[in-house]
């Protein structure tokens, strides 16, 4: 069910998209939030976030970019990755979350043998990696700005992460007692180790969605809620809403192998982008899970249970759907999702000498 409505095109400034002298912001964007004239994207190789504002009907522009770190404490500092993998926006917050996730070393071709295996064997975490966290917006003219600390009709909004330091945050706490997951947190995230990918929020739960681990063909959602630490404003700290007192939700999905690459809520259902865990191409496929926004309790859904919305075209080593938000209903109200592209291909990446462009997709929801 291959529904390419139309094609979007993203501008970023040249310099802004130059991270150095091997590495490109628009190869490697990891999520996107669409609100009104303001495109949020984020890449997984950065501490920032990036802005374009609408420019015509189907070009997204005038590229800021707002590092994390003037809202955020980033618990590795500036120089180490906070592999974003989701945002979202409500009640005048952008949230964001990064992979949670352990890496391992790539060999590099023209190395020896020797130096390549020791690469292979050596995993890292990132301390950046373990943000869950939210930032103040306001409009100013047509587009939004991000704010540490804002105050407006007599309420106060402030930037707040979930609490955590280098090697992992409350959720990571939690999870490391969990029979489902505990032994995945010490696999890296390319290895079917646990890897948040994908981020929806709605009326104050919080689902975050795994690429991995896969366990035996099914996924797991996460949901979470948050709340304000009373003597630390800009500390969040998870609520108790799961069975005995955990503070998360687990939410199974047969996707038939597949792991979660983003998620969105439409109203009472959760959209979720679905497509290979671990280092692999494949399926990439839009799920519709109908009532998953407002679930009640922890759920296991069998695939029949599931709609199958969209099949998205992939490549073979680019075009890796990461990225999903809604659009606003056309004039006929008919209402479509944006993908963005991670490892985009080159005919993606075509544009005028000079610049740093990048089309997506707009897919039509039936």
């Amino acid at each position: 069910m291959d529904r390419i409505a139309r094609h979007v095109f993203l501008r970023f400034d040249p310099d802004l998209d130059r991270l150095d002298k091997d590495k490109k912001l628009l190869d490697g964007l990891s999520a996107v939030v669409l609100v009104e004239n303001t495109l949020w994207v984020a890449g997984d190789e950065t501490t920032r976030l990036e802005r374009l504002s609408r420019e015509g009907k189907d070009v997204y522009a005038g590229h800021v970019a707002f590092p994390l770190s003037d809202y955020l404490t980033l618990p590795a500092g500036e120089k180490e990755e906070a592999d974003l993998e989701g945002l979202d926006v409500t009640d005048g917050y952008l949230w964001l979350v990064g992979s949670h996730s352990l890496k391992r070393s790539n060999p590099k071709p023209g190395k020896p043998v020797a130096e390549n295996r020791k690469r292979l064997s050596s995993v890292e975490s990132d301390g950046n990696r373990f943000l869950l966290a939210r930032v103040p917006l306001r409009l100013q003219g047509p587009v939004q700005v991000l704010e540490k600390e804002l105050e407006e009709e007599g309420a106060r909004r402030v930037a707040g992460q979930l609490r955590g330091h280098a090697k992992g945050n409350d959720l990571t706490a939690a999870l490391a007692e969990d029979k489902h997951l505990e032994n995945f947190l010490a696999i890296p995230g390319k290895d079917n180790g646990l890897d948040i990918e994908g981020l929806a929020v709605a009326e104050g739960r919080v689902f975050v969605g795994l690429r991995g681990p896969v366990l035996r063909g099914w996924t797991t959602l996460l949901e979470v809620a948050v709340t304000k630490d009373d003597s630390a404003p800009s500390t969040l700290r998870l609520k108790e809403i799961g069975p005995d007192g955990r503070p998360y939700r687990k939410h199974f999905l047969d996707l038939g192998g597949l792991g979660v690459r983003d998620l969105c809520i439409d109203g009472d259902d959760l959209l979720v982008l679905a497509g290979p865990t671990m280092d692999l191409d494949g399926p990439v496929t839009v799920f519709r899970w109908c009532g998953g926004g407002k679930p009640k309790e922890e759920s296991l859904v069998f695939g029949d249970a599931l709609q199958t919305v969209i099949d998205i075209p992939f490549g073979m080593g680019n075009d890796h759907a990461e990225g999903m938000t809604l659009m606003p209903p056309d004039t006929k109200g008919r209402r479509s999702v944006l993908i963005l592209y991670d490892a985009p291909s080159e005919e993606r990446k075509k544009s005028r000498k000079g610049e740093a462009a990048l089309r997506a997709d707009v897919f039509e929801l039936p």
